[in-house]
C-alpha cells in the first residue's frame, strides 16, 4: 500500500500500475471488438471509441494479408509440401464480417448520438447472450472473464475441427478468447482497485489519528509503513505532521 499524495509525480507506483492496466485493457480490446460485435450486439455509443475501431479495423485488413503471404511463402520453402487450408471460412471471410457488422453498428450507434436520451450510460457493453444467463452462477464479471472466452475457444476448436472455419480463422478466434479474458480481468480489477482504494481511506482515518495521538501499536504503524512520532516533538509541529500524513494519504479527518 502506497500513499496518494497531492505531489505525487505522475510515473509514482500507483498511477504507473493504472497506466500499464488501461494499456493492457486497450490493446487487448482492439484484438476482442470484432468478437464483441457478436457477444454484445447492444453496446453503448462510448463502448467502442474511434481509436480502438481504427486499429481493428487495420489488424482486420492485414491480417487476411498476413495469412495470405504466410501461405504463398510456403510454397517456396524446399521439400515442404503445402496444403491448403482445409475448411470453408478463413480469416478473409472474418474480416468481411467485421466491416459488415461495423458498418450495421454504425446505423445504430449514429442513431444513439442523434437521440442520446434512447441509452442511460453510453460505455456499457450491454447485456450478454441470453445462453450465458442460463449457466451456473452467471454473474456478470464470471460471464465476461470465464465463460465467454470459454464459448469462443470452444467454438473455435469445433468449426476447425468440422472444417467450417480454417486454421487462420479458428486461430485468430482462440487468441482472441485469451485476450478478451485478460481484457475483461484487468476491466474488473481496476473497478475493485478503485473501490478498494476507498476502503483504505476510511479505514486509515482511526489509524493515524493513533499514531499522532501516539497510542498507535507497532501493528498500526507497520499497516501505514510509517514510524512513530517522538513524543518531545512541539505540539505545533505535531499538528503539522498530523496534516502532512492526511494529505500524503489522502484522508479527510473531520475536527482538524
Amino acid at each position: 500500500m502506497f500513499p496518494t499524495q497531492g505531489q505525487q509525480s505522475p510515473m509514482d507506483i500507483n498511477n504507473l500500475e493504472m497506466v500499464m492496466a488501461n494499456v493492457v485493457y486497450n490493446v487487448t480490446k482492439i484484438f476482442i471488438t470484432p468478437v464483441e460485435m457478436v457477444l454484445h450486439p447492444f453496446y453503448g455509443s462510448t463502448y467502442c471509441p474511434p481509436v480502438i475501431l481504427f486499429f481493428s479495423a487495420v489488424m482486420m485488413i492485414f491480417l487476411p494479408i498476413f495469412s495470405a503471404l504466410l501461405g504463398a511463402a510456403a510454397h517456396l520453402v524446399p521439400f515442404l509440401k503445402f496444403h491448403a487450408p482445409m475448411g470453408m471460412f478463413g480469416i478473409g471471410t472474418l474480416s468481411q464480417l467485421f466491416f459488415f457488422g461495423g458498418f450495421v453498428h454504425g446505423i445504430r450507434i449514429w442513431r444513439k448520438m442523434i437521440h442520446p436520451e434512447r441509452e442511460l450510460i453510453s460505455d456499457w457493453e450491454g447485456l450478454p447472450l441470453p445462453i450465458f444467463t442460463m449457466l451456473p452462477k452467471a454473474s456478470w464479471w464470471t460471464i465476461r472473464i470465464i465463460y465467454e472466452p470459454i464459448f469462443l475457444l470452444i467454438s473455435a476448436n469445433l468449426l476447425q475441427d468440422f472444417y467450417i472455419l480454417q486454421p487462420s480463422a479458428a486461430h485468430y478466434l482462440m487468441f482472441a478468447a485469451v485476450a478478451l479474458a485478460f481484457n475483461q480481468y484487468t476491466a474488473w480489477y481496476i473497478s475493485w482497485r478503485f473501490l478498494r482504494t476507498a476502503m483504505n481511506t476510511r479505514n486509515m482515518g482511526p489509524i493515524i489519528a493513533r499514531i499522532i495521538d501516539d497510542t498507535a501499536t507497532d501493528n498500526d504503524r507497520a499497516t501505514l509503513h510509517l514510524a512513530s512520532i517522538p513524543k518531545d516533538l512541539p505540539e505545533d509541529m505535531r499538528k503539522e505532521t498530523a496534516a502532512y500524513i492526511a494529505r500524503a494519504f489522502n484522508v479527510k479527518k473531520e475536527g482538524n
